[in-house]
């Protein structure tokens, strides 16, 4: 028995050793425009059986009638004008089998404003085919495809030579692209699998061995496919799972809090200690939920699963759920990446864009560009300081608050991500390496501090909804002159008038209290605001809306906080004109609303970020 199999057997699950009959491969098909892929496509659903019954001579008879020829590739669009009779086909995905196992194709369109789909089509699939026109040879969409393909750790590729009808079935033409291309793969470390002469339009070599190329002796498109090796979940490398969501439940005294998502790598037990990244917290599992099964005693990748802990603890969507005993995740705000870029406008500095990594979701700058490579021809440049269309750099990122994941030559699955800009996916790569940022040996205390933490048998969304609140650390900064602590005050006393659990907390009360023995020296700084994040977080896991206020806070300033408290419990006022330091703030109030209607305004800020409980 295999080592994945021994281990998914100890969790009562069965790994077959090879291929199963009937199971699922993705398989990614790219290439430059009109080089044939939507012709292969449809000859595969034809030669394979895999269209509805009668869909080919409804096709072949509707070219009759209008005089059009027949193309194979027409049956693509007739499907897709079919979605709504259930036809299981969309503009992305199609899918057919062979007497091997079923596959769905993932289209990556071969013109290059469509090569976005490339990011997410292709990080699902287990391997590649790769179509080239015999004619027109190697094109720009075939370097980058390839390109990108191995970028996104697809290493199973097969390359089709179509339209070998067009060059007469010459075999020195084949073996001419077969050299140029493979040239080029080998410069990226790209193998493929083998390379196919092909007529799509005749059925020469797709399903078929051709009769008018008798000097080719290798597999069919077929033969290739179902020579693939299908993808086994990676049950040994250290346990993975971005968490989805947290349902909670309150129906007939039912207390559970299931944390669920999709298992990425590794295995999971009852009992075992699972820590949660990049907040530090633990606990050991309780109980593995699932829907309509049987009790499980462990879970592996590639499930879907929810999980229940022994410690009430708060953790939300985004971090990434690991056991203690293996290697932990990386965690930083800083990180090296090789990303290609999509969008129409250039990706530049000083520009926000939101980073999507598993199911963390994380603002992000680019702050430093190392490398710019061309990926048609793989030519290089370290002198630019933006990322153009469609080129692949090496560059570093700043995020606006911590994430855990793995480095790609490490678990590849937890170091994908995608850029979106404007709403639109315009970029996407691998992280390669953890960059230390300022916040780090804070981080390693909060981590600690976390990982010891003795929890409350009291679970936050019991105290939120007695006190019909949810704890927040809004910190109100402003210029030296703003009168801060009035507003600060006045909010307090008000919330306090309509039953809300508040506490205002000037930074003297800190700096003469617990810092007490700190100097007030600016090397101190960091140190001053860690400690007020630590008695803020105190005051957050006991349920209350704590008010401080602090002069011209930076962004520097206010990540260590937040690397202090959980960031989605703090909110930030900035108080009067002008606004002086680069901090980000979720609202301003002028010098007259600071004096005259800054209470009401901030009181709005906390009910429309769900802070305040609004009456039913």
């Amino acid at each position: 028995m295999s080592g994945q199999a021994q281990v998914a057997a100890a969790v009562g699950a069965e790994v077959m050793p090879g291929p199963v009959p009937g199971a699922m491969m993705n398989i990614v098909i790219g290439g430059h425009v009109d080089h044939g892929k939507s012709t292969v496509v449809g000859r595969l659903l034809a030669d394979t059986g895999s269209l509805p019954e009668g869909k080919l001579e409804q096709v072949k008879a509707l070219c009759e009638r209008t005089s059009k020829p027949f193309e194979y590739a027409f049956l693509l669009d007739a499907l897709k004008d079919e979605q709504s009779q259930g036809i299981t086909i969309d503009a992305a995905r199609v899918f057919f089998k062979t007497a091997k196992r079923h596959y769905i194709i993932i289209d990556a369109p071969g013109h290059i404003e469509f090569l976005k789909n490339m990011i997410t089509g292709a990080s699902r699939a287990e391997a590649a085919l790769l179509v080239i026109d015999a004619a027109e040879g190697v094109q720009e969409n075939s370097r980058r495809h390839g390109y990108m393909m191995s970028m996104l750790g697809i290493r199973q590729l097969a390359v089709l030579v179509n339209k070998m009808d067009l060059v007469k079935y010459d075999q020195r033409h084949f073996e001419g692209i077969v050299r140029e291309y493979t040239g080029f793969l080998e410069q990226i470390g790209v193998h493929p699998a083998c390379f196919v002469p092909a007529a799509g339009r005749e059925g020469d070599n797709i399903a078929t061995r051709s009769k008018r190329m008798p000097w080719y002796h290798g597999p069919t498109v077929l033969e290739a496919l179902d020579q693939f090796e299908s993808e086994r979940p990676a049950l040994d490398k250290p346990f993975r799972m971005p968490v989805q969501d947290v349902y909670k439940f309150t129906a007939q005294g039912d207390d559970r809090r299931i944390i669920a998502g999709t298992i990425e790598t590794g295995v999971v037990r009852l009992g075992d200690e699972m820590v949660f990244y990049p907040s530090g917290k633990k606990s050991r599992v309780k109980s593995i939920e699932a829907f309509n099964r049987p009790a499980q005693t462990g879970a592996f990748a590639g499930q879907a699963a929810g999980f229940t802990l022994a410690e009430q603890i708060y953790v939300a969507r985004g971090e990434l759920a690991t056991l203690a005993h293996e290697p932990k995740p990386e965690v930083t705000t800083r990180v090296r990446v090789s990303l290609f870029w999509l969008g129409r406008q250039p990706m530049v500095k000083k520009r926000d864009y939101l980073l999507k990594l598993g199911t963390a979701r994380v603002p992000c700058r680019l702050e430093q560009v190392h490398r710019v490579v061309d990926a048609s021809n793989l030519s290089a440049s370290e002198a630019k300081d933006r990322i153009d269309r469609h080129d692949v750099a090496e560059c570093t990122l700043k995020l606006n608050r911590a994430i855990a994941f793995d480095l790609a030559d490490q678990v590849a699955a937890t170091s994908r991500f995608v850029l979106v800009d404007e709403y639109e996916i315009r970029g996407g790569g691998i992280v390669r390496e953890a960059v230390a940022d300022q916040q780090s040996e804070i981080r390693e205390k909060v981590m600690l501090r976390n990982f010891k933490w003795e929890p409350s048998i009291i679970p936050p969304e019991r105290r939120a909804e007695k006190y019909s609140q949810r704890a927040c650390l809004l910190l109100i900064t402003g210029s030296r002159e703003t009168v801060r602590k009035t507003l600060a005050k006045d909010l307090e006393a008000r919330l306090f008038g309509d039953g809300r659990v508040v506490y205002f907390l000037g930074m003297a009360n800190v700096l003469y209290g617990v810092d007490a023995d700190l100097g007030r020296q600016e090397q101190n700084r960091s140190e001053h605001l860690r400690r007020l994040g630590e008695v803020a977080n105190l005051m957050l896991d006991a349920g209350a809306i704590l008010i401080v206020t602090a002069a011209e806070l930076t962004q520097d300033d206010l990540e260590i906080v937040r690397t202090a408290v959980d960031p989605d419990r703090l909110e930030v006022v900035w108080a009067g004109d002008p606004v002086t330091t680069d901090v980000s703030y979720d609202l301003i109030l002028g010098d007259q609303e600071a004096e005259a209607e800054g209470v009401e305004r901030v009181k709005r800020l906390l009910q429309d970020k769900g802070v305040l409980f609004r009456p039913w």
